[in-house]
């Protein structure tokens, strides 16, 4: 097995463990667990049918948490008022063996909706989850959190402020039911930087905002939906304050962290052939923009054409054209196949051929370049195609 490369967050360690949830053969819990002091910074998913453990992650999130308690295999989503137990029993289970409350950990689970969450399984692995507690874990974290991914999805970077290196390191899961809505899957980043927690969560909901929600492989918001900052707070030096070109640098890397996640999420879409960035120039607003390139990266019809390589372009224009956007002038609208203009003052370009059309269809990257000649609000979406094999995952998902 190759190991990912990261760098070890000071004042964070991780620890798991195999509870045998779905499967016997791997690693499903992730306990993780932040040094006294540090600060934690949340965003939920918005589907009213939020699994029992956000609606409990929400509430813990203002009590100091110290724990972070992870299983995949089993979403305890659509499980009523026993979910809602279950995910409280499991954060008290975390509490009675590390000293702290249960109030003071945040439970997130990932997999099957419907199913009652197997609390016994998880409270008898969480022991051996507490006793591998390390901060180079990331790798083993990555890989438990895992369902349907087919890799494990871990990035790492640093940045440098007033003189003293911090480290960013994040994991995420996610390859189906991805549609931006908050922050479409499980993410979990953690940094030795010191920052109040309502800095840090304006900085995630920004951040998260630019990169996991622009991201859609299916059009599908989960029930479990969520991504967690951590800041231990351990590094040496003043504290990022509000403003601060310190905390500037510290958003910027902390953007490119998150970026690269949700491109690994696209890339690991289920089913996926290619990763399309579906770049919408000259709108009159970023919510315009955005608004129209998710309407093109949500498409069936647009995506399976980038599957089948078919320089199907009428797809896109009249995805453009049913995006909303209010006294269009479909004349100022161009359209490029990475640099091969397909659409110009709203037709056809007479420079653009089906051979060269296809030829850039074929490739395994792709940007879709719109242009809609009202403003300069420019916003980029991640998406990929729509295979046979998205069919066949989905179908067998649950077998």
């Amino acid at each position: 097995m190759t190991e990912l490369a990261f760098a070890p967050v000071p004042g964070v360690r991780l620890g798991t463990a195999a509870a045998g949830i779905k499967r016997s053969d791997r690693d499903d819990v992730l306990l993780m667990e932040v040094a006294p002091g540090g600060s934690v910074a949340a965003v939920f998913t918005r589907n009213a049918f939020c699994a029992a453990p956000v609606r409990v992650a929400r509430e813990h999130l203002t009590h100091a948490p110290r724990w972070l308690l992870v299983n995949s295999g089993n979403a305890n989503a659509g499980t009523g008022e026993r979910g809602m137990a279950d995910a409280l029993r499991s954060c008290e289970a975390v509490a009675a063996l590390t000293g702290g409350a249960g109030v003071q950990v945040l439970p997130f689970s990932t997999g099957v909706i419907g199913e009652y969450l197997p609390v016994d399984r998880i409270e008898a692995a969480l022991p051996f989850a507490l006793a591998s507690l390390d901060e180079n874990a990331w790798g083993r974290a990555a890989r438990a959190i895992m369902t349907t991914d087919t890799r494990p999805k871990l990035v790492s970077r640093s940045v440098e402020v007033s003189g003293r290196r911090l480290t960013i390191t994040g994991i995420a899961k996610g390859a189906g039911m991805i549609h931006p809505n908050m922050a479409t899957m499980l993410s979990f980043i953690a940094t030795d930087a010191r920052i109040a927690q309502p800095v840090l969560q304006a900085c995630l909901e920004r951040v998260a905002d630019d990169t996991f929600n622009c991201i859609t492989v299916d059009g599908d918001t989960s029930t479990n939906d969520a991504c967690v900052l951590v800041a231990s707070g351990v590094s040496s030096g003043s504290e990022l304050a509000v403003g601060s070109p310190d905390l500037q640098r510290f958003e910027a890397a902390l953007a490119a962290v998150c970026g690269d996640l949700a491109e690994a999420i696209v890339r690991d879409g289920e089913g996926a052939t290619k990763l399309m960035r579906i770049r919408v120039e000259e709108a009159a607003s970023a919510a315009e923009a955005r608004a129209v390139g998710l309407t093109i990266a949500h498409s069936p019809l647009v995506k399976t054409a980038f599957f089948a390589s078919d320089p199907n372009w009428g797809r896109i224009l009249a995805a453009v054209g049913r995006a909303g956007v209010n006294e269009l002038d479909i004349d100022r609208v161009g359209v490029w196949l990475n640099d091969m203009a397909i659409v110009s003052a709203g037709a056809r370009s007479p420079d653009y051929t089906e051979e060269a059309g296809q030829a850039v269809m074929q490739q395994s990257e792709i940007t879709v370049r719109v242009a809609l000649g009202r403003g300069q609000a420019v916003q980029t979406v991640l998406t990929c195609d729509l295979s046979y094999d998205y069919v066949r995952i989905n179908a067998d998902y649950r077998t």
